[in-house]
């Protein structure tokens, strides 16, 4: 059986730093993954909000180098936390389990963005249109006239002559 998943998407909050009475470190956070697509009727973009544990030295590593608006890519199983209130109703709940975090992310591309979202969640630039372009990004250098190298047995591009006589050569072995 396998129960993997890997997610790719920023925190919602900064981190939920704690430690259990005997002193094990856990870290809560929760993630926005934006869907592929819009919805037909706003025409919007939606998210999902996923909840993310992290054990020991993961929940050490993410409440230092992350905080809310952070690109973060965990991996880790799916666990169910199922539970009856005292009034006997049943509450679902997911959450997944981390067993590596690292960053989304490059440094650079962090402090750019502020160092991650001031406010509201927002959509990041990659699902954004890309900007109108007058000129192609790419143009084709244009074509030079070749260099004139009258040296005795100097190959030009286009005389394949020399190979010819190789090929043709009945002593090569291949």
């Amino acid at each position: 059986m396998l129960n993997k998943v890997i997610l790719m998407g920023r925190l919602c909050a900064d981190p939920d730093f704690r430690q259990t009475p005997s002193g094990v470190a856990v870290c809560r956070i929760r993630l926005a993954i934006d869907r592929r697509f819009t919805n037909k009727q706003t025409g919007e973009r939606e998210a999902d909000f996923i909840n993310v544990s992290c054990w020991r030295q993961q929940a050490e590593f993410v409440s230092r180098y992350f905080h809310k608006g952070s690109m973060i890519i965990v991996e880790g199983s799916l666990r169910n936390n199922d539970y009856t209130d005292q009034n006997g109703v049943k509450h679902y709940s997911m959450e997944v389990l981390a067993d590596n975090v690292t960053f989304g992310e490059s440094k650079r591309s962090a402090q750019e963005n502020g160092g991650g979202y001031q406010g509201a969640y927002q959509q990041p630039a990659y699902a954004q249109p890309a900007p109108a372009q007058s000129a192609p990004a790419y143009q084709q250098p244009a074509p030079q006239a070749p260099a004139a190298n009258n040296a005795p047995g100097a190959m030009q591009l286009g005389d394949l002559g020399d190979f010819e006589e190789i090929l043709s050569d009945g002593e090569v072995p291949f």
